[in-house]
């Protein structure tokens, strides 16, 4: 009777791990599978691991033990896919980069076991929280990070931050702003007012304070503000990529770099993400103030894509191949037009990621995404 218990026990533990290992393959059709999505592309490594445990020495000879053998086997080999996917696209993008900004001389390889599985070395930086503003009646501040010691001042990284424009946190991206810190540049995770309650152009007209402020204390804090790239998630990547394309330049702008963020919001309105995964339509009226039938002058300036040309700063675009929230033609639609004006550019496409992938810094989209961020930036402060 035990032995029936245990083989049953083991085989429902092999049919979970098979059903979740199908999140690697197929897109997720709700918000919390979406989560679930980015555990199973991002740290499947470690899932393929503990889906093998059927072959510890005496489960295969347990009632129904040879079936769940086969079953966790094929769910540990799913759970691979995103990994295999990962290698392929690390050992093209070294050339593949160099053919667009030239050679690197930067020692960090696109991917690596190693990491992945101890993480990604960070040394130490300066860190400090500095209030820069205040929005809609509250205090904006931004987090900086600072090498520990610099014989010149550094070239400064803009952050800002996702969460549907209505959420999020100037440490999201903390690990990469430390990585990047400790190579020599200063970067600054900045807050912005959130919606309903500041609407666009607010987060803008936001971020612009913020490099004001920094400007001031340039000396201060060590940074040359005349070297300026802004890195943008989601919606904080609309966000970048808005003041970038805005008619009143950034003073010291040298690129943008963004992650899987919308730049057309007619588009977004027309074509919105899975209601089940995100109401685009909501989200869109609380930022914009309306529909676009109600605000097409704000949906207009609010859409960097519409105004993507010759103007516009050499780019890195990254994004998954597997976003149910931002679709991808994003990027693809801004890389067209960015070629046709002849602007250096770059579209980085992780086929097996979802949105949100480099949630896991260590994971194959963090390393991956972040050794492009290394190359692009430089490409940009060279």
């Amino acid at each position: 009777m035990t032995k029936v218990r245990n083989g049953r026990g083991r085989m429902v533990y092999a049919i979970v791990f098979l059903s979740l290992s199908l999140l690697a393959v197929f897109r997720a059709p709700e918000y919390h599978l979406w989560m679930l999505a980015i555990i199973v592309t991002e740290w499947g490594h470690m899932l393929a691991a503990l889906s093998l445990l059927p072959f510890a020495p005496g489960w295969s000879t347990t009632k129904g033990g040879r079936t769940s053998v086969v079953i966790a086997a094929v769910a540990a080999l799913i759970f691979t896919t995103p990994l295999i996917r990962s290698k392929t696209v690390a050992a093209n993008l070294p050339k593949s980069m160099e053919a667009v900004f030239g050679p690197s001389d930067i020692s960090s390889t696109p991917l690596s076991l190693k990491n992945l599985l101890i993480g990604v070395p960070l040394s130490p930086i300066r860190q400090t929280t500095e209030q820069y503003a205040r929005s809609c009646g509250e205090v904006l501040s931004l987090e900086l990070y600072r090498p520990v010691s610099a014989l010149k001042p550094s070239p400064l990284i803009l952050v800002v931050h996702g969460g549907s424009w209505q959420s999020g946190s100037r440490l999201e991206l903390d690990p990469l702003s430390r990585y990047l810190a400790a190579r020599g540049y200063a970067v600054a995770s900045v807050d912005y007012g959130l919606a309903p309650r500041s609407i666009f152009p607010g987060p803008v007209e936001d971020l612009r304070d913020a490099l004001s402020f920094l400007r001031r204390r340039s000396s201060e804090f060590g940074l040359d503000t005349t070297r300026v790239v802004l890195l943008g998630r989601s919606a904080g990547a609309q966000i970048a990529l808005a003041a970038a394309h805005d008619p009143e330049p950034l003073p010291g702008l040298k690129g943008e770099i963004v992650f899987y963020g919308p730049n057309d919001l007619f588009l977004a309105w027309r074509v919105p993400g899975p209601k089940r995964m995100i109401d685009s339509h909501r989200l869109l009226r609380q930022y914009l103030g309306g529909s676009p039938a109600e605000q097409p002058e704000r949906y207009t300036q609010a859409s960097p894509l519409l105004s993507a040309g010759k103007r516009s700063p050499p780019t890195l675009m990254i994004h998954g191949g597997r976003d149910e929230m931002v679709w991808p033609v994003h990027e693809y639609r801004l890389s067209e037009k960015l070629k046709a004006a002849g602007v250096p550019h770059y579209f980085l496409n992780m086929p097996w990621a979802t949105h949100g992938c480099d949630y896991n810094f260590n994971g194959p989209c963090g390393q991956i995404s972040t050794y492009a961020v290394e190359r692009f930036l430089g490409f940009v402060f060279r």
